[in-house]
């Protein structure tokens, strides 16, 4: 599965932000995940083929919200109310597999798209 993740960009503190992640295969759930100057990737989000949403850090619940289209095999993260601590180059991943614990297993991912929060 390829990944194409788009949206990124420089925005002021209070802003919005669309991003988008176009897979070119079927998958059964597709992930956001972020990496921020100096930490570690962090799971921001993931959706499944049928819709269901989870959410990972407290931070980003009430402000970010994932979807999909199913055809094409679209995911978008819409981010409101954008603060400094957002910014980091935000990836897209999907799984085709359940791993051993029940987890979905992210082995496809995208090449990172910037995004800059400006204070």
């Amino acid at each position: 599965v390829q990944l194409q993740a788009s949206g990124g960009g420089l925005v002021q503190a209070g802003g919005s932000l669309r991003l988008s992640c176009e897979a070119d295969g079927g998958t059964y759930a597709m992930g956001w995940f972020r990496q921020g100057p100096g930490k570690e990737r962090e799971f921001v989000g993931s959706i499944t083929w049928s819709g269901g949403t989870a959410y990972g850090a407290d931070s980003v619940k009430g402000r970010f919200t994932i979807s999909r289209d199913n055809n094409p095999n679209t995911m978008y993260l819409q981010m409101n109310s954008l603060k400094p601590e957002d910014t980091a180059v935000y990836y897209c991943a999907a799984s085709r597999r359940v791993g051993s614990n029940g987890n979905y297993e992210y082995d496809y991912w995208g090449q990172g798209t910037q995004v800059t929060v400006s204070s």
